[in-house]
């Protein structure tokens, strides 16, 4: 378990909900990766993130999708790529991503509470 945080530390931590509308290979990565345009909405708009999730995830079943992202890092380049979200998800027991989502729809640009 990581050390214990305020709850003023978790605020700072901008987590919002976005839905994925285009994902396409990136076969520059070092790591086997898609590469996602997520739309967050009017407020942040639409965003680029790399994701590690080729082993659970195929291009086709990712558009549509929400996702969860912490969209205030700030970029990352991966090779070519500027990535701009981190998208969220958890490691399977092969260590593989699963993406966080949520259960029903809400609308995009929606912060976590």
């Amino acid at each position: 378990m990581a050390d214990e945080i305020t709850y003023a530390d978790f605020e700072r931590v901008d987590i919002r909900v976005g839905t994925v509308i285009e994902a396409s290979p990136f076969p520059e990565a070092r790591k086997p990766a898609i590469k996602l345009l997520i739309d967050f909405g009017p407020e942040i708009g639409v965003k680029k993130s790399s994701a590690q999730i080729t082993v659970h995830y195929t291009l086709d079943n990712l558009v549509g999708r929400q996702v969860l992202g912490v969209v205030n890092f700030p970029p990352r380049q991966i090779g070519p790529f500027r990535s701009e979200v981190l998208t969220l998800g958890f490691e399977d027991e092969a260590g593989a991503i699963v993406l966080a989502a949520t259960d029903k729809p809400v609308p995009n640009g929606k912060k976590l509470m």
